[in-house]
């Protein structure tokens, strides 16, 4: 399963209103492509109605507010639901986001960044990132396993159930804001014109950019069995704060989609 960044409303999310990065190539490009996701019954091809769809995003937006937000701050913390409204998406990957997990662990307990990681790697089971998702002092969404963050002042983090029923750990823009900026503080310096160009200045090797059919060059993947770990990382950042800016400008969720 590749990872997708989709920042936007909840309600557009769950409609299925929107098309990743690939889905989007595809159309501009004439071809059919069809995601399937987890959970997805691939004979049902019965149309959600976007308004029960939306009044049931914005009851259990409520519900959620009303659980982890202080008591009167209900109407305050709402945020807007609508299929309508713009969204932001971009694909990282899960070696991109796994190098970015790797130079944030690293970071944190002043231990030297690796030069590279190899691809598929199990970032997951580097023992400073096993130590990071365990430390109760310095909490971070990020090492936590968030695969959400919602649009409330506060930074937060908790398990919780979605819309659709299944369960994950939630956390917020404002925790996501800190997370970035102490990583940034902690590697890189960097500016915010800086980052912005990280998306197009690092990442993924050059060669192994798809055709116009969708497929990479067999040869050119042998090539590559590990990646730079802070080019990667970079990349990353450079997405998740991207989603960052736009979720915050919108007030809308940021979902990691896989």
């Amino acid at each position: 399963m590749g990872l997708d960044i989709y920042a936007g409303t909840l309600t557009r999310y769950y409609c299925g209103n929107w098309k990743n990065m690939v889905q989007q190539w595809a159309e501009a490009c004439g071809h059919e492509y069809h995601v399937i996701r987890p959970g997805d019954d691939q004979g049902d091809d019965e149309e959600l109605d976007e308004a029960e769809v939306q009044a049931a995003v914005e009851q259990w937006r409520n519900l959620l507010i009303e659980s982890v937000m202080p008591p009167g701050s209900g109407a305050d913390e709402q945020w807007p639901e609508n299929n309508t409204a713009p969204y932001f998406t971009h694909k990282p990957d899960w070696d991109a986001f796994g190098a970015l997990l790797v130079t944030a662990a690293c970071a944190r307990y002043g231990e030297p960044i690796p030069q590279s990681v190899e691809k598929n790697h199990d970032f997951m089971e580097h023992p400073l990132v096993l130590k990071a998702a365990e430390d109760t002092e310095k909490v971070w969404s990020l090492f936590r396993g968030a695969t959400m963050w919602v649009p409330l002042s506060r930074p937060l983090l908790f398990n919780g159930t979605l819309v659709n029923g299944s369960e994950c750990t939630i956390s917020t823009l404002a925790a996501l804001r800190l997370e970035l900026e102490k990583l940034n503080s902690l590697v890189w310096q960097a500016d915010e014109a800086t980052v912005a160009g990280w998306k197009d200045t690092e990442g993924y090797p050059a060669d192994l950019e798809q055709a116009e059919d969708g497929s990479v060059d067999p040869q050119k993947i042998q090539k590559h069995d590990s990646y730079d770990t802070q080019s990667l990382a970079r990349y990353a950042f450079a997405i998740l704060w991207e989603a960052l800016l736009f979720a915050e400008k919108n007030r809308s969720a940021i979902i990691m989609d896989f």
